[in-house]
């Protein structure tokens, strides 16, 4: 493709004036489809080709950022069928979004993307068992409570010997690939994780600094309750008042990223109601696809007159915690944590976030610590969101990859700040015979504050 075809006079405005379903636009409808001023800024030069998850595995342009925008357009122009096989190259996109680093013309390809799939959820006619495939993950990853309903079970499941049982029995493998890779992406539930609550409020320790607010997650809030509490304690330990109110709701980043639109504005909206009264200097985020999606609620609510200005207020507030560390200057003092450390960029974090230095920055503070970089560390480990349940086939190579490359650094441990990440890391380190421990960096930076490893490390330290 030496250039891009001759796009649509449609303006951005004029979809937004729009309601969805309303006047088809190519296979679109006039509803936010890709925007052609958009489209047109990519000259299709190539630089995103390498970076690519799914162009390094297949080779296939129309699987490239390059190809996919190609696919918009002629969808723009009515020149395409919104089938299978024009909808499978979107699909298969991790929306990992490193082509937003790699390109030299800037094209936004995260707001083109999401446009798209908004666009496909609302107007192409999923399979049966695909729709509620998607329909499941959507009505249970977003709520805690129906979360920690499954917790008990997953528990015993995980503790009595009864997985052991199922994997050993082959039974697995009869079953549906989506189902298979549910089970290996289980999270270890723990006891001790699950009473871990955040209290509604940590006071700052020393001297005051901040008063900050902690968005607690979903997934992240019921598996991962040491990220947070550790998140907490070193804030609190770095003089910030936190604030945590457990009736704190899902932040839409799932949805967002798989093209539920609507679902995904009205959290966003709760979000901001939320957190608006509690008059907090910052909100502090520890995963990274939900951070990416907090600082987009500007754009995301641009079209909403009540919520426009509001949002962009809100979203300036919004910085991941390697930043807020970053900022501060340390004044809790550093225990040595003597860890060879492998850190993986998550892609909502390097590439969404376009943050890359901060976490080097607070882990190189911690001493003892030896900072390994992994080979393709621009290449998405196959997480993605949803992305390793729904198309678990190339989020697995993926995750194979990563994996040879993570363990080619030879260090005790992986650090990551993404709880998708952690999960999929670690099930591809099981896969390949390894027990090298992956934690979220806060999670050494609490140790190195307390002077006391948790159990993870401790096993990680040869």
């Amino acid at each position: 493709m030496a250039q891009t075809t001759p796009s649509t006079t449609v303006s951005l405005e004029a979809g937004a004036a729009a309601k969805p379903g309303e006047h088809r636009h190519g296979v679109f409808d006039a509803y936010h489809p890709p925007a052609p001023e958009l489209i047109d800024d990519c000259v299709h030069c190539g630089f995103c080709l390498p970076t690519c998850p799914t162009y390094v595995l297949w080779g296939e342009e129309m699987d490239s950022p390059r190809g996919r925008i190609y696919l918009m357009n002629i969808g723009n122009q009515g020149q395409a069928q919104l089938n299978e096989t024009y909808i499978q190259h979107f699909d298969r996109c991790l929306g990992c979004m490193a082509c937003l680093t790699a390109c030299p013309s800037g094209v936004q390809y995260d707001k083109l993307i999401e446009a798209t799939r908004s666009q496909i959820e609302r107007n192409y006619p999923r399979s049966l068992p695909d729709k509620l495939f998607r329909r499941m993950l959507f009505e249970l990853f977003p709520h805690p409570n129906r979360l920690r309903l499954l917790a008990l079970p997953l528990w015993l499941y995980q503790t009595s010997g009864v997985r052991a049982v199922v994997q050993r029995s082959g039974i697995l493998n009869v079953l549906p690939a989506r189902i298979k890779a549910m089970e290996a992406l289980l999270p270890p539930v723990s006891v001790r994780a699950l009473r871990n609550a955040v209290p509604r409020r940590t006071p700052a320790q020393g001297r005051r600094r901040r008063r900050v607010g902690l968005l607690l997650g979903c997934v992240q809030r019921v598996f991962f309750g040491d990220i947070n509490a550790a998140t907490a304690r070193v804030l609190a330990a770095e003089g910030c008042d936190v604030v945590a109110p457990p009736e704190q709701t899902c932040c839409g980043a799932l949805m967002v990223h798989a093209g539920q639109e609507a679902d995904a504005l009205a959290l966003a909206r709760r979000t901001i109601d939320l957190w608006e009264p509690l008059d907090i200097d910052t909100l502090v985020i520890n995963a990274a696809g939900c951070g990416s999606t907090l600082k987009e609620y500007a754009y995301l609510l641009r079209d909403d007159p009540a919520y426009a200005e509001r949002a962009r207020v809100f979203a300036a507030k919004c910085k991941d915690i390697s930043e807020i560390l970053a900022e501060l200057e340390p004044q809790a003092p550093r225990h040595a944590v003597p860890l060879t450390v492998a850190y993986h960029d998550a892609c909502h974090l390097q590439h969404a976030q376009g943050v890359r230095a901060e976490p080097r920055k607070v882990l190189g503070a911690i001493p003892g610590i030896e900072i390994r970089e992994i080979p393709e560390a621009a290449i998405c480990c196959g997480s993605a969101g949803i992305y390793n349940l729904v198309e678990p086939k190339p989020a697995q190579e993926l995750a194979d990859r990563k994996v040879q490359h993570v363990l080619a650094t030879g260090a005790d441990i992986l650090v990551t700040s993404n709880p998708g990440c952690l999960l999929q890391i670690s099930n591809g380190l099981q896969r390949a015979g390894h027990a090298m421990p992956v934690v979220h960096p806060i999670e050494l930076v609490d140790a190195s504050i307390r002077g006391e490893l948790p159990a993870p490390l401790k096993r990680g330290k040869h």
